[in-house]
């Protein structure tokens, strides 16, 4: 039987994308006050930025519970023996944590690897349709489990926020140094290390901003996959798709929109990308060529998701 692929929906994958490849996501929660929606399934993308910034409350996100991780790997151990369970990073969130006491909780014969990915949006979800590539190809789940786990220190993230205001809202930023982004006219740049989101600079202008994601991506060779991520931004992102399809694959090129989990602390206007380098197991792609991936030192305190 095939190894299935399970996941959670800070992955940021398409439902389409999701279908095509055979894996199963595991919808995070999103609370306006006392009204709570299950990401992608009761709100959309749509509606959730757009009830950010008209709803006189700051919404918060939760990860999913274990009995949903139970029931999720009880379905599928119907159809397989094999699971490899790929999740958000247990630094951001408890949702790896949910997981295993899912599969506890589920009780079932059925060989679940859990793993946490030490990454969000579509480094997550890059990882992910990895292992669904592999498991469609008849691997087994020993190797789609290397792979995945290879692939951690492979992937990279940088993104440029628009405003200050929902790290403020989030109590992320303390408000004097808000405030002052907000004269300056500051737009900080936002990387993932060690499991972590960690401001790493700031930019004056949304110009400057993406041509660093650019320079981001050009100076990262022996790239596998990419991705652009924006909340609010379609256009722009797929401008900046279209000024990266020359580095990578077409097929390997993905657009997404960030989900609620970190967009209730982005805000809208939040541009990103995201790759993934070369690994051991990518044995059929193109040899890397060894340029070391800079990020500029720290100026701002790390960012962590709520952890509820």
């Amino acid at each position: 039987m095939p190894v299935r692929i399970v996941t959670d929906s800070t992955a940021d994958l398409t439902p389409q994308l999701a279908r095509e490849l055979g894996i199963t996501v595991v919808p995070v929660y999103v609370r306006f006050g006392h009204e709570s929606y299950r990401d992608g399934i009761d709100i959309s993308r749509e509606e959730f930025y757009e009830r950010l910034v008209t709803s006189p409350v700051h919404p918060t996100t939760s990860q999913p519970t274990p009995a949903d991780f139970a029931q999720v790997y009880r379905e599928l151990s119907r159809e397989t023996d094999k699971i490899v369970s790929i999740h958000v990073s247990s630094k951001l969130s408890c949702t790896c944590n949910s997981a295993l006491q899912g599969k506890e909780l589920a009780e079932t014969k059925c060989d679940i690897k859990v793993i946490d990915s030490e990454s969000v949006t579509m480094g997550l979800g890059m990882m992910t349709l990895a292992a669904a590539r592999l498991a469609a190809s008849g691997e087994s789940l020993q190797k789609v489990t290397d792979d995945v786990k290879q692939a951690i220190p492979n992937t990279h993230l940088l993104g440029v926020f628009d405003t200050l205001k929902y790290l403020l809202l989030g109590g992320r930023i303390g408000k004097a140094k808000a405030l002052l982004g907000g004269i300056l006219n500051v737009k900080p740049l936002l990387t993932l290390r060690d499991g972590e989101l960690h401001p790493v600079g700031n930019v004056r202008t949304r110009a400057k901003g993406i041509e660093r994601l650019s320079d981001f991506v050009k100076n990262a060779l022996g790239i596998q996959e990419l991705a652009v991520i924006h909340t609010t931004t379609p256009d722009e992102a797929s401008r900046l798709k279209d000024r990266l399809s020359s580095l990578v694959d077409t097929s390997r090129l993905h657009l997404a929109r960030l989900g609620p989990a970190l967009g209730v602390h982005t805000g809208p206007g939040l541009l990103a990308v995201v790759l993934r380098k070369k690994s051991t197991g990518d044995k059929d792609e193109a040899q890397s060529t060894g340029r070391k991936i800079h990020v500029p030192s720290l100026h701002l305190p790390k960012v962590n998701l709520p952890h509820r």
